[in-house]
């Protein structure tokens, strides 16, 4: 059953274009982990005057809590990186098996 669809995947491509969607979105996550800290740290800055003890000096926000906003994106970049590189080995790494007919050859010619 695997091997039907297998080969329905790598011959109507629908498999390349799927490790290509799934390679994008890796590259976004793996973005994302850059910018989530960046993002956070802007809308708290931004929103600071609505902020419970803010106007209090050295109340301010320590540097582990914006890292945090990245853990999720690296764990999405982790499992989709995991995926596309088991679904890329499992297409095509291994070669399809080609099935032949044999001739009729092999019987008894009556004349």
């Amino acid at each position: 059953m695997f091997e039907r669809l297998k080969r329905a995947l790598v011959e109507s491509f629908v498999g390349a274009i799927g490790l290509g969607y799934l390679l994008a979105e890796s590259v976004l996550h793996f973005v994302n982990i850059f910018g989530s800290p960046f993002s956070a740290w802007a809308s708290r800055n931004i929103y600071q005057d609505f902020l419970p003890n803010s106007h209090i000096p050295g109340s301010s926000i320590p540097v582990s809590l914006y890292l945090q906003t990245a853990l999720p994106e690296l764990v999405r970049f982790i499992v989709l990186v995991l995926v596309w590189y088991g679904l890329l080995r499992w297409l095509y790494f291994k070669p399809l098996k080609i099935e032949t007919t044999e001739p009729a050859s092999n019987l008894k010619q009556t004349s």
